[in-house]
């Protein structure tokens, strides 16, 4: 987009002012600043919202995607997600998309102790089952996500050549071990894309809400699946399958990929530290438990 900085000043009063422009019943709320996310600046609006705005060109190609598919992937589901409640649209003081949805008052699951997650097994498995339905053919792409596993292989092995990644011999082993699997044996199905523990929100021991559709794409659900490692410890993940049903039983391979998929994930959160560093600790343990799984759950 010519002509705009690669980082924009974003600040209350931008915010107050698109809210004047386009929903002037909620310009009046109390607004506060509560997060400086990877790809959106977040702010609290009363007590009921949130608004989110694109950083850069980039983070709003996200944001327009989830304004054009959310509302109708998400109707009618039991979880709470970050579905926009208003899409906001470009204007001169603010050049991107931006979004007004639902604020959830729970804890980032990344925050708690992952042998507390236990109890979210059920209810995420019961998102997956409801949301993994078959996409259109114009789902959209994502070059990172949805597709086979061999396409990380250079992110990945970049990683582990780098120092970034412990027991890299072992964690290669698996992952060399993980791109020769089979691919996905069906339609490509609906995707969240990045279900790490951060993107989930934890209220009175259950599941508040799914948050950051974002990388939303379609393809190999197994994607989605890595949640058994990077949420889940040994306990939890064989809540998790059970929950889940038969759904995926007709590909064998899918839970050996999912395992591959959380190796991928875990690797890039280790590696991204610096930008995020509480997604550190997720990394590590995310490893330690693919480490240690010895798969009699499955």
């Amino acid at each position: 987009m010519p002509g705009v900085p690669s980082q924009l000043r974003v600040d209350a009063g931008l915010v107050r002012g698109l809210l004047q422009n386009q929903q002037p019943h909620l310009a009046d709320l109390p607004l506060l600043e509560v997060g400086d996310g990877w790809v959106n600046h977040v702010f609290r609006l009363g007590g009921e919202h949130a608004v989110r705005l694109p950083r850069r060109e980039d983070a709003a190609a996200l944001m327009a995607k989830e304004q054009q598919w959310l509302p109708a992937l998400t109707a009618g589901l039991q979880t709470d997600t970050s579905t926009p409640v208003y899409a906001g649209v470009p204007e001169e003081s603010y050049p991107y998309p931006w979004t007004v949805s639902a604020w959830f008052d729970g804890l980032d699951v990344s925050l708690q102790p992952r042998d507390r997650n236990e109890s979210l097994a059920r209810p995420l498995a019961e998102f997956l089952n409801a949301f993994h339905r078959p996409a259109p053919q114009d789902y959209p792409r994502n070059p990172v996500v949805g597709g086979p596993l061999l396409s990380r292989d250079e992110a990945v092995q970049e990683r582990l050549h780098a120092g970034m990644v412990p027991r890299a011999a072992r964690i290669g082993e698996l992952w060399a071990e993980a791109v020769q699997l089979p691919g996905w044996n069906s339609v490509p199905l609906w995707l969240h894309g990045d279900l790490h523990p951060a993107n989930l929100i934890a209220r009175d021991g259950t599941l508040q809400a799914i948050i950051d559709f974002g990388d939303l794409t379609a393809g190999d659900p197994a994607a989605d699946l890595a949640a058994a490692w990077l949420v889940f410890d040994a306990a939890g993940r064989r809540s998790f399958r059970s929950a889940l049903g038969t759904q995926y039983d007709g590909d064998p391979f899918v839970w050996l990929r999912a395992r591959g998929w959380a190796l991928c994930v875990a690797s890039n959160l280790l590696a991204g530290a610096q930008r995020h560093p509480g997604l550190y600790l997720v990394g590590s343990e995310t490893l330690m438990e693919i480490l240690t799984d010895d798969l009699s759950w499955l």
